[in-house]
């Protein structure tokens, strides 16, 4: 779908704006190389659908043939198939991440569910995606997130809803870089982007021998 747009004197004018666009320099210049790296970028205007329904009926089943894998079953797990990712939030909840339009995503998901219990819902505009990726990524998070980080305990294909400060997050470790997506409110997103970049800083300066 062609992104929405307003006509002005100097032409057509985009209607979205990312909840961090004002940012983006902000986030490009506290980027880190070497082998204390991290880096934070914005990747805005996923397609996220929030998806209800009871894991044993055969509606479920239509879900996952129209995913092209199975929703997870357990806390904290994840599954992909092409450009989605279903991420589980609940017994009969998950959220459902895509690279593909939103309203063929939720079209073809309320398709499948059919007139059985459960719901569908397009809350892209709800929450932005936040990456943090580098050798030092997962040091970043831990000054201020109480989950137990370490991969022996968590790694690529997790997620759970947790704090990164102050701010309740949806945390998704994509791979071992470590790369991490942060699924905060659009409305925390500022103060979360802030508050990384921050903590970020410490990478900048030399190591302390």
């Amino acid at each position: 779908m062609a992104e929405p747009t307003i006509e002005s004197g100097a032409g057509p004018v985009a209607l979205r704006t990312s909840p961090l666009a004002h940012l983006e320099e902000r986030m490009r210049a506290a980027a880190v190389t070497g082998a204390r790296g991290v880096a934070l970028t914005e990747w805005p205007f996923i397609t996220m659908v929030n998806l209800r329904v009871d894991p044993a009926s055969v509606a479920a089943d239509r879900i996952d043939k129209t995913l092209g894998a199975p929703l997870p079953r357990q806390c904290g797990h994840t599954t992909a198939s092409g450009p989605h990712t279903a991420v589980w939030l609940g017994p009969d909840e998950w959220l459902v991440l895509s690279q593909a339009d939103s309203g063929a995503v939720t079209a073809e998901l309320r398709e499948a569910l059919g007139g059985d219990p459960g719901s569908v819902v397009d809350v892209s505009a709800n929450r932005t995606t936040l990456e943090l990726s580098g050798p030092a990524a997962r040091q970043v998070l831990e000054k201020g997130c109480p989950l137990d980080l370490h991969p022996r305990a968590f790694g690529p294909g997790r997620a759970v809803s947790t704090t990164v400060g102050p701010v309740a997050v949806l945390l998704w470790q994509v791979d071992d870089a470590p790369t991490y997506r942060l699924f905060p409110r659009s409305s925390f997103a500022d103060y979360l982007a802030r508050w990384l970049i921050d903590a970020m800083s410490e990478y900048r300066r030399p190591e302390v021998p």
